[in-house]
């Protein structure tokens, strides 16, 4: 069986960000809703390095999640103020990636998400090849970085940011070969990355076998795992555009998690045994939590 943790980030940003639910109040329900852990979005008002500085002030907060019976399952960091594909300059990137991991480790966790920053448009400025070099050459430094710190470092790739291609997330897992390094599989964006081809710049490209094929494409590399369902749609920013893939509660979907979830199990290599139940951006997370955690269990049931 595995354990099931849900990201926090879901209750904080997006549609939340100007009524965030409180880190007490989430932690508190995932405990009555049965959850095994969270995994942190450290996004303010959620800890997060900014407001927790000290060794002391993150012994606690780990400390007070461990005495309600939760763990963490990883942590999202906040690196979107920051420039990775379009820059020859990445120092600041570095820092802030660092300060990050200082702040993962100090709270325990041992998975950190990271994703590519930049929108997919960044191709109408930059070559393919020079943005996978520039990304390619600063992971593998914040890979040490990390590994210096206990932890995993795992890259979720997704229509919103660039390399949403089956073959450029696969070119760039091929020039970072370092073990803890991977990619974080949200069933959700593979379904919009090998499917629906969602913002891949110029000549879309999808795989016949859809999200089969791309699991098996990354057999070996996924390190982590969230699970959402897809419409084949991506949700909308302020102007109305296509942003990231949509994450569509359980049910509400076209996934087949009977098919999905075995493959998984066979081409994933789990650096803990997490299931995260994803709802970034969904309009109403805080109500439909309840309800995601009940579907996630009848799966664990069949395929954890």
């Amino acid at each position: 069986m595995k354990r099931i943790s849900i990201g926090s980030w879901a209750y904080t940003i997006g549609p939340y960000q100007n009524h965030p639910v409180d880190w007490d109040t989430v932690t508190t329900k995932l405990v009555e809703y049965g959850f095994d852990g969270v995994a942190l979005g450290a996004f303010a008002p959620h800890p997060n390095p900014d407001d927790v500085r000290t060794p002391v002030g993150r012994q606690a907060v780990a400390g007070e999640l461990r005495a309600k019976g939760l763990a963490f399952s990883g942590m999202g960091a906040n690196l979107w103020d920051q420039k990775l594909a379009n820059t020859n300059n990445h120092e600041p990137y570095i820092a802030a990636f660092t300060r990050y991991c200082d702040f993962a480790r100090d709270l325990g966790i041992r998975v950190i998400r990271v994703d590519t920053v930049q929108p997919p448009e960044i191709y109408e400025e930059h070559s393919e090849e020079a943005v996978i070099g520039r990304i390619a050459t600063v992971w593998k430094h914040c890979a040490a970085i990390a590994a210096d710190r206990a932890l995993t470092m795992s890259w979720e790739f997704e229509p919103g940011f660039v390399l949403n291609k089956p073959r450029e997330i696969e070119q760039l897992l091929q020039r970072i070969d370092a073990a803890n390094f991977g990619v974080l599989y949200d069933t959700c964006h593979g379904q919009m990355v090998s499917v629906v081809g969602a913002r891949q710049f110029g000549d879309k490209e999808l795989l016949h076998g859809g999200q089969a094929d791309l699991i098996k494409m990354l057999a070996g590399r996924i390190n982590h795992i969230h699970l959402i369902d897809s419409d084949n749609t991506c949700h909308k920013d302020s102007t109305g555009r296509d942003e990231t893939s949509s994450h569509v509660p359980f049910g509400d979907g076209v996934i087949d998690f009977n098919r999905i979830l075995p493959l998984l199990n066979e081409h994933a290599r789990l650096v803990e045994d997490w299931w995260t139940i994803d709802l970034c951006f969904w309009p109403d997370a805080w109500p439909v939590t309840k309800r995601c955690k009940e579907a996630v269990d009848q799966l664990n049931q069949r395929y954890g």
